[in-house]
């Protein structure tokens, strides 16, 4: 088996919890010990459940340690989280750990299915982008009934200071509950009335449907980019996949596949150069997909189709004569070079015969002997600055 797609099981003890943690590469502290996680974890298990059911919700929910103690303290569980990998690893631990009947959803906020005040306990692993952030206090406060708690943790590096100044912001109140190895646990109460600062909520990116557009000028023409808060390079286009996007060789009629889609800009400019080839876009990001699906129909290429997909598993078993890739590698603030490898190896899995590989990386990244490896050889298409493109062939 593939080992980015091997699972493990590990058993873990939390505040008197007996839990089943599953991972793999890719998933939010794979090979580590998330110390957030196990903080937000120990102080669910502190509060269990007295009387009537409750309800809570946990964002960012990674591995789904934090979820799985909620519903082996008797909450009934809605899980979310953005990526693909983190959502299929907190539904294996609900399964294994067993508790309440949980909901597990690929998203950035529960605003679909969570009625305003419907919970009585949000947690927040906080993603390390302040906007991410911020719209996550955001959404807790919305869920949040009357008297329902908001617990917080995250890392010193992870931004988790400013988090706190926000959530008192918005709760009124903030109480630091423990620190421990550069993080910290933080809750907040939703009281009865008007949030503290009602313009904190006011945010236009709690709408999701709410995008930022960006003019592109690449390829054959100009085209919109849409993109939210998170998503790869979501206020610019980046040099790389600019890059990339220029160096690549597509005839028309040839078929495309671009692992790690971001906003879809290079996806447009492969469906513009093959014309008529099918055109199949991938991210693991609930975010990009959406925005990535924005951008190609609003820059008019019908012949494309964007999915949901932790690295090549949507493809299912379709090739393709072009794979472009973008490879991301980092998981939360670290580095996970398993990734980039496991998108370089479904590469060559989805390829035709004779098919090409185009993948654009930091000049000091070591990809070479992974697509030697897989392909046999490797060449250098391009050769910058700050990146590199590596092409191969199967």
């Amino acid at each position: 088996m593939n080992a980015y797609r091997q699972w493990l099981v590990a058993s873990v003890q939390v505040g008197g919890c007996s839990l089943s943690v599953a991972t793999k590469p890719g998933v939010l502290a794979h090979g580590t010990t998330d110390v957030a996680a196990f903080m937000l974890a120990e102080a669910v298990a502190r509060r269990g459940v007295a009387g009537a059911p409750c309800r809570s919700v946990h964002l960012h929910s990674g591995n789904g340690l934090v979820a799985a103690v909620a519903g082996q303290a008797g909450y009934a569980v809605q899980a979310y989280d953005r990526y693909l990998p983190n959502v299929e690893a907190t539904r294996r631990t609900l399964e294994a750990s067993g508790g309440a009947a949980p909901r597990v959803a690929h998203g950035v906020l529960a605003t679909a299915d969570m009625p305003s005040g419907g919970a009585d306990l949000v947690t927040i692993r906080i993603p390390t982008d302040r906007l991410g952030v911020q719209m996550a206090i955001a959404e807790a406060y919305r869920c949040l009934a009357v008297g329902g708690v908001c617990l917080l943790a995250g890392g010193n590096d992870e931004g988790v200071k400013p988090a706190a100044r926000w959530l008192e912001r918005v709760f009124g109140g903030v109480r630091l509950d423990a620190q421990h190895s550069g993080h910290r646990l933080l809750s907040a109460v939703r009281r009865a009335g008007e949030p503290a600062d009602p313009a904190a909520l006011a945010s236009p990116w709690m709408n999701p449907d709410h995008m930022r557009a960006t003019s592109v000028s690449l390829g054959a023409g100009e085209f919109t980019q849409y993109s939210r808060p998170g998503v790869f390079s979501w206020e610019h286009l980046d040099e790389a996949t600019a890059m990339l996007a220029e160096t690549a060789r597509i005839a028309p009629g040839e078929s495309v596949l671009d692992l790690g889609a971001g906003g879809g800009a290079l996806g447009v400019v492969a469906a513009r150069a093959t014309q008529t080839g099918r055109v199949l876009l991938l991210d693991a990001d609930a975010d990009a997909v959406r925005c990535a699906a924005r951008t190609v129909i609003g820059a008019g290429v019908h012949h494309v189709e964007v999915r949901a997909s932790d690295a090549g598993e949507a493809v299912g078993d379709a090739r393709f004569d072009v794979v472009v890739t973008n490879p991301p590698f980092h998981v939360g603030k670290a580095t996970d070079l398993a990734v980039p490898r496991a998108f370089i190896e479904d590469s060559h899995a989805h390829l035709v015969p004779g098919g090409r590989l185009y993948l654009v990386a930091n000049r000091t990244l070591p990809y070479e002997r992974w697509i030697s490896d897989c392909f046999g050889t490797v060449r250098t298409v391009h050769d910058g600055r700050r990146f590199k493109v590596l092409g191969a062939t199967r």
